[in-house]
């Protein structure tokens, strides 16, 4: 197996409660990689587990993990866990894993889950609606869509997510975090191919000739992946298309590297809102 065979690869560093006797990774522990790299495959296919799993009337059961060992991974190795579901059966899907120390492949590994009756451990037919998201993804097809337009329309999914994540988990206070400016926002909102809303954010007229983009909110459990970047992507595309010249945000400084990577400027210092701290940044259009 080569790196280029998988769509998803997880990034992991090697720690030092990781290394044997030999000063080489337990091999045990290989397992809790590919594992860590399967809640990240969940992640790119845009699925929260278990609430997709509750939604399916069953859950994934391991049946059997084959590893064969080829080379080892040392203390502080960076190494990079590619995942993709080969085949399926009736109620099964195979799973190919491999983890890379750069281009080499140290292990390789073929795990069988069973789709299952959680209350029964009995095995059921693997959902289609499941292999259809999956097989499109290792085609290269997209899995989440955003929907751009007004809190008429998106307000009850999208003030779902901030409740979520601003007032239950960031515990900002609710009085602060709805406003009169809801009702006039552009508001965008991720979805996956369940229909369940992942991310959401709005954008309004800062002045004229700048957009101001604001309530960016990802569920904690999508963290990590893109959902985040097309919500920010979507935004920024209907400013452009708007005539906006600019576009301002105010980030919270746990996420300001992400936007660093969508292209934006810190503006300023540093200051507070709603105890929390934040800088401005902005993007030319």
């Amino acid at each position: 197996m080569k790196r280029t065979d998988f769509r998803h690869l997880e990034p992991l560093r090697v720690r030092w409660a990781e290394i044997d006797a030999q000063g080489i990774v337990f091999n045990g522990h290989y397992l809790t990689y590919l594992d860590t790299a399967i809640s990240g495959y969940w992640r790119a296919l845009a699925l929260p587990y278990a609430e997709t799993m509750k939604g399916l009337g069953g859950d994934l059961y391991v049946r059997r993990a084959t590893l064969d060992y080829r080379g080892s991974a040392r203390y502080d190795d960076r190494l990079d866990v590619g995942i993709r579901c080969r085949e399926f059966g009736g109620s099964s899907m195979m799973v190919d894993g491999a983890v890379f120390h750069g281009d080499q492949m140290l292990v390789q590994a073929e795990t069988i889950y069973v789709f299952a009756d959680p209350d029964t451990q009995s095995p059921v037919r693997l959902p289609d609606a499941l292999r259809r998201v999956i097989l499109d993804f290792e085609a290269g097809q997209p899995v989440v869509d955003v929907a751009v337009g007004p809190w008429s329309e998106l307000g009850e999914a999208a003030g779902a997510i901030r409740r979520e994540v601003f007032i239950e988990e960031q515990h900002i206070p609710a009085d602060m975090e709805w406003d009169a400016a809801d009702a006039s926002c552009l508001h965008a909102l991720a979805r996956n191919r369940f229909g369940m809303p992942l991310a959401t954010g709005r954008m309004l007229e800062h002045v004229p000739g700048v957009a101001k983009i604001g309530r960016m909110a990802v569920r904690r459990s999508m963290r990590g992946g893109q959902i985040g970047r097309q919500v920010l992507d979507a935004l920024m595309a209907e400013a452009r298309r708007q005539g906006y010249r600019e576009v301002l945000l105010h980030a919270q400084l746990s996420a300001e590297n992400f936007y660093l990577r969508a292209g934006f400027q810190r503006r300023g210092e540093p200051f507070e809102e709603a105890g929390i701290g934040h800088v401005e940044m902005v993007r030319a259009l």
